[in-house]
């Protein structure tokens, strides 16, 4: 007999994580050689752009993981969009992914409405689509190999 219960709790969580962990690295030889290396750990990429006047004007959060670059936000102010500015922080990223961090691929999803035009203009290839996700919209999934400049 099972007794299932709805928490929300750290604890827990780190265990089933750490235990899915062990799972896949006894069975993927990929994930075991990965195990304690740099690349098993995510390692933040985050950029902000300020504008003269100190305000914020656009950003990117990331992480590394897997020698993959995941862009998780892209947001560039209004006022600002058009300038070039998405694309110097997502090359900014790219950059420190590849050369510091051991990257050799990035990835992004992007609703239909978001960017994914930009992205594929960027280099991105897009890899499949989402239908309804959320309901009404569609999530793009586009990934890049990171090549040497």
């Amino acid at each position: 007999m099972f007794r299932i219960e709805e928490e929300t709790n750290q604890e827990r969580r780190n265990m089933i994580e750490e235990r899915l962990e062990d799972y896949n690295t006894s069975r993927s030889a990929v994930m075991h050689a990965m195990r304690g290396e740099p690349a098993d750990d995510e390692r933040p990429v985050h950029l902000y752009a300020h504008a003269d006047d100190g305000a914020l004007a656009g950003g990117l959060i990331g992480h590394a993981w897997g020698h993959w670059l995941h862009v998780e936000l892209l947001w560039v102010d209004e006022r600002w969009r058009g300038s070039g500015l998405g694309s110097r922080l997502v090359a900014r990223a790219e950059e420190i992914a590849r050369d510091r961090l051991g990257c050799v691929h990035a990835r992004v999803e992007s609703w239909g409405f978001q960017a994914p035009a930009f992205y594929e203009k960027l280099g991105y290839r897009l890899l499949c689509v989402i239908p309804d996700y959320p309901p009404g919209e569609t999530d793009h999934l586009l990934v890049k190999e990171l090549t040497a400049p």
